[in-house]
This record gives structure tokens, sequence and C-alpha cells, in this order.
């Protein structure tokens, strides 16, 4: 599903990724955690498309994502990879019906198509009476399953989320979990997550630790 072989990034002096090398299956759920600044955000964002390496190979679903030209990769990223941030990047003026299809517009998909599989989105987040409002009528837990099903849209294979729990309060934060896994079993899409927190990280199958640029292969825990 995913294979990323010695990802190294530096940002001007600072070597941030000294060579991560990682494999994920299709249906993992796979957590990183790991200090403030030790690259999470930064592998999570290159495995994702949203940066590049300086160096190493990225391939999935058999693509070498590394390769493609700017436009592909665009194209790419909008039907293969949805993404879910700690902010929940929401259009103040849009309606969460509207928020959700945005991609599926982008992937040139018609408005009927795309408003019905915003509202079976909407219906399994238990939003589907809340899909006319827009994000300043919603609590900041039904905003954050709203960016959920806006990275569901277009049935991407892979989900990736950075510190999407990181806003919430807790009660919030052990609904959006148990959502991440009832979608793993419903849709078979594979997870990677970035987080501090270690409820979440340890649900996941796997959870890694990277540690001083690289993953720590002492701290590697197969929970299942």
């Amino acid at each position: 599903m995913i294979v990323a072989r010695n990802i190294k990034k530096t940002f001007g002096l600072l070597n941030v990724l000294k060579g991560i090398s990682l494999e994920v299956k299709q249906g993992e759920i796979i957590s990183i955690v790991g200090a403030s600044g030790a690259g999470k955000s930064t592998f999570l964002h290159i495995i994702g498309t949203l940066d590049k390496a300086d160096s190493g190979s990225i391939e999935l679903n058999g693509i070498r994502v590394h390769e493609l030209q700017q436009r592909k990769l665009s194209e790419f990223r909008n039907k293969q990879i949805g993404f879910i941030f700690q902010f929940n990047h929401l259009l103040p003026e849009f309606t969460a019906i509207e928020n959700i299809c945005i991609p599926a517009f982008i992937a040139g998909k018609g408005k009927r198509e795309a408003e019905n599989r915003a509202m079976e989105l909407l219906e399994i987040m238990n939003l589907k009476d809340r899909s006319h409002h827009k994000p300043s009528e919603l609590s900041g837990g039904e905003q954050q399953r709203v960016a959920v099903a806006r990275a569901l849209v277009n049935n991407p294979p892979v989900i990736m989320a950075d510190e999407p729990s990181g806003n919430l309060d807790s009660t919030s934060a052990i609904e959006l979990h148990n959502l991440f896994f009832m979608l793993r079993d419903l849709y078979r899409q594979t997870y990677i997550i970035v987080t501090h927190n270690l409820d979440l990280a340890n649900m996941a199958d796997r959870k890694l630790t990277i540690k001083d640029g690289l993953i720590d292969p002492k701290a590697e825990d197969k929970i299942n």
C-alpha cells in the first residue's frame, strides 16, 4: 500500500529526517508519536505529497509518487489521499455539505453525485440534520467530523491525519478516535495518524516513534 524508502529532509542547517523507511499495509492504522520538533508532521506531509523530500522514494499503490509532475501529483493527491488536520480549515461561508463536496468538485464529479456522497457521510457522522449549517453553527467536534467527511468524499484509499484531535475536548476526542476505527472497518482504508494523544496512539495497529530523525526500532509497538 505505502512504501517509503530512506526519506531525508533538511531545513537550512537543521537535519530533520535522516533516512526514514516505512511500509504500511492496506487497512492498517499506524500512529506516529515523538517529541515536538522530531519531524512527525514533516514525514507525514512528505508521504502525503504535500512536501518533497530531499532524497528517498515513495510508492503508494504501486505509483512512484515522488516522480510525478505537479499537475499529475495534484490529481493523484485529490483522488488517492484524504487529509485531516488539527484545525479543520472549513470555509466559513459554506455549509457543512458544501464544504464536504469541494474535493469532489475538484475531482470533476457532478453536483448530484457529490451531494449524495456527502449526505451518506453526514449520516455516518450523525450529522445529517446539520448538513445546511455553517461552521460557526457547529460545535468543535461537529466541525471536525465534517472535516473527516470532506477527507472521505472521494473514497481515497489512504487517510493521513495530523493531530486530528488536538483541538478537541476529551469527549469529542474519544468520539473522533472511535470514528476512525469504525470508518477503517467500513471502508478498509489505511490511516496514518500523527498525534501527541497517547490514548489514540495506543489504539493503532502499530505505534511508531520518531526520534532524532529516525523511527526508533526499540519503541515500535505492535499493538495487535
